[in-house]
């Protein structure tokens, strides 16, 4: 195991911006988290942070434990010009995961994408592309499963596959982290909310309470829709 994850005064600039403002948390295995804010909040860039993909420009993020297994899956996955079951047996050899075709292909399986296995991932839907990502993302078993946005250029029906499958992760025991800016899915699938506020960590909250008792005045007008939901 290899949670918990901490945030110790991380900050982020870029461009002569502060875009991640001495945020300090700790994320625990267990609740699903989702991060909300306006746009040009961070949320993203937190996310990118937590994961590895960026380093931050002051602060430290500690892992605890040996190892650890974690994914990411982004707004628009990234495809290889293969098959989807070669995009997912490359994320396993990549792992150096055992016989990772037939890993591979009980992770199709489990996203319903198994009869398009041999179909060239680009060509497929952007909800299937979604499902495929989740599949790679799956094959490796994570720990913890960061999500940016997973559903926000899909259609209702897309939205409520990736949304049941995002619901299989979290009862596999997989530690949710996401990005939504759809205020109904932060209901439906998470436990806490972050609520990030030009860069800073300005509320953290059960989901319900965030909801129905904001402790900030700019979470309340987020909520009320008075800033941007993206």
């Amino acid at each position: 195991m290899s949670l918990p994850l901490d945030l110790d005064r991380v900050s982020f600039a870029a461009g002569g911006r502060t875009i991640i403002d001495a945020v300090s948390l700790r994320i625990e295995a267990g609740p699903s988290t989702i991060i909300l804010g306006a746009n040009g909040a961070g949320k993203s860039v937190l996310m990118r942070l937590m994961h590895g993909l960026l380093a931050p420009s002051a602060g430290e993020i500690r892992w605890h434990g040996n190892g650890r297994r974690q994914a990411m899956v982004f707004q628009r996955p990234v495809m290889l010009r293969r098959s989807a079951l070669a995009n997912v047996v490359y994320a396993l050899k990549l792992a150096r995961f055992p016989n990772p075709e037939a890993a591979a292909l009980d992770a199709l399986e489990e996203v319903g994408l198994l009869p398009l296995a041999q179909r060239p991932a680009r060509v497929l839907s952007g909800g299937e592309q979604q499902r495929l990502a989740l599949a790679r993302a799956w094959a490796l078993h994570p720990e913890v499963l960061f999500l940016d946005e997973p559903t926000a250029n899909l259609d209702p029906a897309s939205t409520r596959e990736i949304e049941s499958l995002i619901r299989a992760f979290d009862a596999a025991g997989t530690k949710i982290v996401m990005t939504t800016h759809n205020l109904g899915q932060a209901r439906r699938l998470g436990d806490e909310v972050l609520f990030i506020h030009q860069g800073r960590l300005a509320e953290r909250a059960p989901v319900e309470q965030f909801f129905k008792q904001p402790g900030s005045a700019e979470a309340e007008a987020f909520i009320k829709g008075e800033l941007p939901w993206v």
